[in-house]
């Protein structure tokens, strides 16, 4: 498998298998920390506030879950990505702030 380090995610896209219908990419906050930010898209704000929902995951257990992620890891740190369903393309989210996802 990959070597690009360890991601956030939601327990909810893990623990549940989802595929990935948001993520983006921010500043490392470490070196084995990759800044990438994985999502499935049915977590609320209250859910992602709640660090007992978050959790730090080898990026290796994303692609077991969703091989679909794995051409944009390239991506520049900024970047955002969603979808509107899990079998859809990924486009570029306009709406992504990341002064204001690193609040979280």
């Amino acid at each position: 498998m990959e070597k690009f380090g360890f991601v956030l995610a939601t327990k909810m896209l893990v623990e549940g298998r989802r595929k990935v219908r948001y993520m983006y990419h921010e500043e490392a906050t470490n070196p084995q920390d990759s800044g990438w930010r994985f999502f499935c898209g049915d977590e609320d704000d209250e859910y992602v506030n709640d660090p007992d929902h978050i959790a730090v995951y080898d990026i290796n257990t994303i692609l077991e879950i969703d091989r679909s992620v794995f051409p944009y890891l390239n991506c520049a740190v900024g970047t955002a990505l969603e979808r509107e369903d899990p079998d859809a393309t990924f486009v570029v989210s306009r709406d992504f702030d990341p002064e204001e996802e690193g609040d979280e």
